[in-house]
């Protein structure tokens, strides 16, 4: 089904030629709402992957709805890194010039949590449906989803830690590495994954603390800490201090010394975001080392179920923002290519039924 455009066929790109206040502004004054009838393709999430599936697929005039709960991954973060002519902008301007560029080509992106997808009856031809409900009772109806939920960061289990989430304690010596380079760091262990954690991290500065936390750190690896000057700290953690401008003052260790730090680095729990995807029946592995449970895919973010496609960090959980919008890219050209093909065959069928000519 093809969208009805905004506008004309643009010889340059709309929102992106305007300035990043200016699409930032426009983007908060837009309500989308859900369109009746059928629509192409429904995009679960509002993220960079899911933004990036829905342009490809609104410029490949497809009617396509994203569904966008507005809690990202990364909005503590002050910048994105890593993103080639785009480093260092703001999290929330990024999606706003995103969410204006698919609406340039006549996309949707609605305000609003899925309750619920699930597969519907299917065409006559036997092309898929699913019914997407929102919380507030709002439903539509696609031919094909791509679930772009993202993930959660689990964060350990420690006093003080969650309230310096995205600032002074971070996850991702690439996302965050400059930023806090020659700070005093900490690495909070969190299991296997915390030691080449720490490596990346020494990488950073000079002054780099491991906390054991009582997980296993065996004489080899110690012996390699020791030779790039890692000091090892054993023994279970009480709290994260808070100074007095409200960053960092250290941590507080089980028997009441205070380890002087500004900066903690902590290997989360990546756990794909799953909330009203149940009825999918899409599969999910856990990934190596118990660092998460991601959905699995296959080529382009194929699945198991026919007409679902998965991008973005809810099945690559290392993908930075660069990595998982080009995965909702790709997802996106797939689900517009199978698309065409039903198209055809459906047509065929039809000429098919059509009776002869007299």
């Amino acid at each position: 089904m093809a969208a009805t455009p905004m506008t004309s066929t643009p010889t340059t790109p709309g929102p992106a030629a305007s300035s990043p206040a200016a699409a930032t502004a426009a983007d908060a004054s837009v309500q989308d709402t859900l369109p009746d009838g059928t629509v192409d393709a429904v995009v679960i999430g509002g993220g960079a992957a899911g933004l990036n599936g829905a342009l490809m697929l609104a410029r490949s005039r497809r009617e396509v709805v994203v569904i966008d709960s507005g809690t990202p991954r990364n909005a503590p973060a002050e910048g994105v890194h890593g993103l080639l002519g785009l480093e260092g902008m703001p999290p929330a301007e990024l999606l706003a010039r995103g969410r204006a560029e698919v609406r340039h080509y006549g996309g949707r992106v609605v305000a609003g949590e899925v309750e619920s997808a699930a597969p519907a009856g299917p065409s006559a031809e036997g092309d898929p449906r699913f019914t997407v409900t929102l919380a507030d009772g709002r439903t539509v109806l696609a031919r094909r989803l791509l679930v772009a939920t993202g993930l959660r960061d689990v964060l350990p289990d420690v006093p003080g830690l969650a309230s310096h989430w995205g600032h002074g304690v971070v996850h991702c010596p690439y996302c965050h590495g400059w930023e806090v380079r020659d700070e005093p760091i900490g690495i909070l262990a969190t299991g296997p994954a915390s030691v080449h954690h720490a490596l990346l991290f020494r990488q950073l500065t000079d002054d780099l603390v491991y906390f054991t936390r009582d997980t296993e750190l065996d004489s080899e690896t110690r012996e390699r800490f020791a030779a790039r000057g890692i000091l090892v700290v054993d023994g279970p953690v009480g709290q994260v201090v808070t100074a007095e401008d409200g960053g960092i003052e250290g941590v507080r260790l089980a028997d009441g010394r205070l380890v002087a730090r500004r900066v903690l680095a902590v290997a989360t729990s990546l756990q794909a975001r799953t909330s009203g995807l149940a009825d999918l029946g899409l599969p999910m592995e856990d990934l190596p080392g118990g660092i998460g449970r991601r959905f699995v895919t296959g080529t382009a973010g194929t699945t198991d179920i026919p007409g679902v496609w998965v991008a973005g960090n809810a099945t690559d959980p290392m993908a930075q923002v660069g990595a998982s919008a080009a995965a909702g890219a790709l997802a996106g050209a797939h689900i517009n290519a199978d698309l065409a093909a039903a198209d055809t065959d459906a047509a065929l069928a039809a000429a098919r039924r059509a009776p002869a000519p007299a």
